[in-house]
Order: C-alpha cells, then sequence, then structure tokens
C-alpha cells in the first residue's frame, strides 16, 4: 500500500470487539450478583437495547432506562429542574471531588459555572496543544525504552500516566511525575472498583436518597488523590510568580458577590478538571490502542493517511482537523466504549417522561453503552467501524443518538480538548510505533464509574 492509498472507505472484514452478551432480565441480575465484581454492564438485559424507555429489571426504587434520543435531551436539558445528578453518583463522588461543578446541582451549580467559565475557556485547544505536545515527547521516549527492553507494560496505566501529565501540563504548567502519577492511577483505580455506587445490591435493594457509607479504604485513597491535587495547587498559591494557566484562572475566579473559593472548593474544582480530564481521555484512548492493535489493516490506513496529510515533517494544530480517519477511529471508540458508562439522574417528584410516568425517586438511567448499541439507531451496532461516520453515511445515523459527551447544559466542556488530544496521540505514536497485545483473549470491558477492561490489558511495542 502506498503512502496515498487506502485511507479512504473501508472494504475491511467486520470486526465485533469485546462486549457482554445480553441476557434475559432474570439471567442478567443473578449474573450481576454473582459475579460481585461491581460491572454494571452485566445488569443491562437484551431489551435495553431495543425499547425506547422502560424499567430495568427489578428494584426497590424503581430504575427506568431512557433510550429515546429526544426523550433522553428532555432529561439532560432538565427545563423544569427535576432531574438532577442521581443521588447514588452524588454520595459516591463526594470523598473525592465534594459538591463541585460536576454533581452539583440548582443555585450551587450555577455559581460554580459562572466562576469556572474563564477558566474553561483556557482549555481551547490551540492554547493547550504545546502542552499536549510536550506530553507526548515524554510519552514517546518511555515507549522508546519500552522497544529497547522489549518488557511488557499496562497500557492502561500508559494512558493515564499520559493523559494526566497533559491535563496536569495545561491546568497547573507541570509535568507530573511518575511517581505521583502511578499514586493517582491506583488510587482511583482502586476507588472506582470499590465506591459504594457499583455495589449492585445497594442498588437494588435501597430506597431513594439512602446515604451509603464508603469504607475507610476507599476515603484513604480519595484523600491520597487530593493531596496530590493540593501539592500541585499549593504551587499557585504560594508562589511568588503569577502563572498564566487554568489553575490560576480557578484561583482569581470570584462570585457575584465577591467571593472566591476556599482552598477545599478548589481542590473540589481543580479535581474536576484533573480527574475528567484525564481518566476519561485514558479509558477512550485505552480502548483506541487495543482496538488498533488488534487491526494492522487500519492502522496501515492511519499512517497513509498522516502521511497524505503531514508528509514527514510533525504534525501541526492545522492537521488534526484534517486527519479524517483518525478523528474517525476516535469517534467510533466513543461510540463503542463511551468512558462514562451512565448519566444517571433522579426524578425529584413524579412526572412523566414522554408518555412514561416516573415516580419521586427513581433512578433515570441514561446510558451511553445502550443508546450508542442500540438495534433501532445503529447498523451493525457492535461492530467496530470507523467510516460509519463519513459524510457519505450520515443518512445511517440517529439524530441525538451519538452522546459521549452529554448533551444540554452541562456537556462536556473538554470535548475538543479531548478530541485533538486523541487525534494528535494517535497519530504520533502510531506513525512510529507498533503495538501488539499479550493476552487479547482475556479482554473485555467492565464499566463502574467509567467504562474500562475488566483487567488491564498488556503490550509490547516495537519501533514502526
Amino acid at each position: 500500500m502506498t503512502a496515498m492509498e487506502g485511507f479512504g472507505a473501508s472494504v475491511a472484514r467486520e470486526f465485533v470487539p469485546p462486549h457482554p452478551t445480553p441476557r434475559s432480565p432474570v439471567v442478567a441480575l443473578f449474573r450481576a450478583l454473582l459475579e460481585g465484581e461491581g460491572d454494571l454492564l452485566g445488569l443491562l438485559p437484551a431489551e435495553a437495547y431495543t425499547m425506547p424507555i422502560g424499567p430495568l429489571g427489578y428494584s426497590r426504587r424503581s430504575i427506568v432506562v431512557v433510550n429515546e434520543p429526544k426523550l433522553v435531551r428532555h432529561v439532560l436539558v432538565d427545563p423544569d429542574g427535576i432531574f438532577p445528578k442521581s443521588d447514588l453518583m452524588v454520595n459516591a463522588l463526594e470523598p473525592l471531588i465534594g459538591d463541585s461543578i460536576f454533581v452539583s446541582s440548582g443555585a450551587t451549580w450555577k455559581r460554580q459555572r459562572q466562576m469556572m467559565d474563564p477558566a474553561l475557556t483556557l482549555m481551547r485547544v490551540n492554547r493547550a496543544f504545546p502542552c499536549m505536545e510536550a506530553g507526548i515527547e515524554a510519552a514517546e521516549a518511555t515507549l522508546d525504552q519500552a522497544v529497547a527492553s522489549r518488557e511488557a507494560f499496562s497500557l492502561d496505566l500508559a494512558m493515564s500516566h499520559l493523559t494526566a501529565d497533559i491535563i496536569c501540563r495545561s491546568v497547573f504548567s507541570t509535568s507530573l511525575q511518575s511517581r505521583v502519577a502511578h499514586e493517582v492511577f491506583d488510587a482511583f483505580t482502586f476507588f472506582e472498583r470499590s465506591v459504594a455506587q457499583v455495589e449492585i445490591r445497594r442498588l437494588i435493594m435501597d430506597r431513594a436518597w439512602t446515604r451509603i457509607p464508603q469504607t475507610q479504604a476507599v476515603q484513604d485513597s480519595c484523600a491520597l488523590i487530593r493531596r496530590s491535587l493540593g501539592e500541585l495547587l499549593d504551587s499557585h498559591l504560594d508562589a511568588g510568580q503569577s502563572f498564566d494557566d487554568i489553575a490560576s484562572a480557578v484561583v482569581a475566579a470570584r462570585d457575584g458577590e465577591g467571593r472566591a473559593f476556599t482552598r477545599e472548593e478548589l481542590i473540589d474544582q481543580l479535581g474536576v478538571l484533573f480527574l475528567a480530564g484525564h481518566e476519561t481521555s485514558a479509558s477512550a484512548l485505552t480502548w483506541v490502542f487495543y482496538l488498533l492493535a488488534s487491526r494492522p489493516d487500519y492502522v496501515a490506513r492511519l499512517r497513509a493517511e498522516i502521511t497524505a496529510v503531514c508528509g514527514d515533517g510533525p504534525i501541526g494544530f492545522e492537521h488534526t482537523k484534517r486527519l479524517v480517519f483518525t478523528r474517525n477511529v476516535f469517534r467510533e471508540t466513543l461510540r463503542l466504549y463511551p468512558p462514562i458508562t451512565f448519566l444517571p439522574r433522579i426524578a425529584n417528584e413524579a412526572t412523566r417522561i414522554g408518555d412514561y410516568k416516573v415516580k419521586r425517586g427513581a433512578l433515570i438511567m441514561i446510558a451511553p453503552w445502550l443508546i450508542h448499541r442500540h438495534r433501532r439507531y445503529w447498523t451493525n451496532p457492535n461492530t467496530f467501524d470507523p467510516d460509519r461516520f463519513l459524510p457519505e453515511r450520515e443518512a445511517e445515523m440517529t439524530s441525538g443518538a451519538y452522546i459521549p459527551f452529554g448533551i444540554g447544559p452541562r456537556i462536556c466542556a473538554g470535548a475538543a480538548f479531548a478530541t485533538v488530544e486523541a487525534v494528535l496521540l494517535i497519530a504520533r505514536l502510531f506513525r512510529r510505533f507498533d503495538f501488539a497485545l499479550v493476552e487479547p483473549q482475556d479482554i473485555r470491558p467492565a464499566a463502574r464509574l467509567t467504562t474500562r477492561p475488566a483487567r488491564q490489558i498488556q503490550m509490547r511495542v516495537t519501533a514502526a
């Protein structure tokens, strides 16, 4: 294949990457309870992939799955303010990020959003692009060492370290030390697996608004992450010099009455930016590298496109928009393995969603995982097909059925940042390296707070 061939539409064989086999509601419930891994994907019955709206099995509090795009928009836009973030999510994340912009609602959320808006504008990708380049350059040096040693490494950890380093450079104007990166990765991995939100028995048996205590070990993992963030923050609070970055903008933020965030509130808000800015990207990129390592023909298309668009020179910001296949690989990965698997809400009062009656306290389960694999909205929904996002195939798309970054007023402010970061990272690393899976047969997805492999993916890398 020449440099100018093969980056158009693919005629390659169908590739269906791992996903759980949907069961009947009763079997799905018993499987989820017996496995006891807190994997919420196991709780989804076959009917959840076909219905527009309906109950999810049997539970004390009532769980309603909403898949119909118009109804999803109604809940997430929430014009009447009756569908705040679920109490389960708020209680789970409170030890880690407090009552921050990610989980707050009402007047508190509006105050925080108004204060955070100036900082969020600093996440503009052209401004952050040098931070991305610096982080990727450091990752290339690490991969060069892995090429020389020929040792296997954790793809999950590598992606987490890389995206954490990039967001750290963007938010705090400093690189992330390897020790801190490992500590935060280990602590968050434990937190995600152990936090009470993913205890399926509680999800089914507890009443709405039941406060679930977190174990001391979970609280300790949160304390470690917050301590690391506090050390990064203090470099700004104690600095004799001024910084022109996201952290300094959050420190300088004032509300309508002239009040600043306290130090704990700063850790809350910066924790959201740090964790959301690297954990969700790391989740998506882990799946990208797994999928491409499984398909050398797609890697060949990727490299052909990079050569055609960039030649042998640097990959600049202006190139990222023209790397169409590379971008579509990322978009399709977000469809199959959305980083935020579920966007749960709670009904603060009895209401209707469309014609469906919802009682007060019901858990409204909006799941990008389900919507992105819904039989009515997608052709071959479980197939990895980046070309489904080509303009000539727009007729196959169902409006509102692709929501990896959410929708409405709480849509992810870092969507453009994450997309450019991913395109640059994929292009640069696959241009230089070949990635090989060590045990591909053992890989399956699990959903807790994010969509991650159930066990860390082991890779080996060689020079391309």
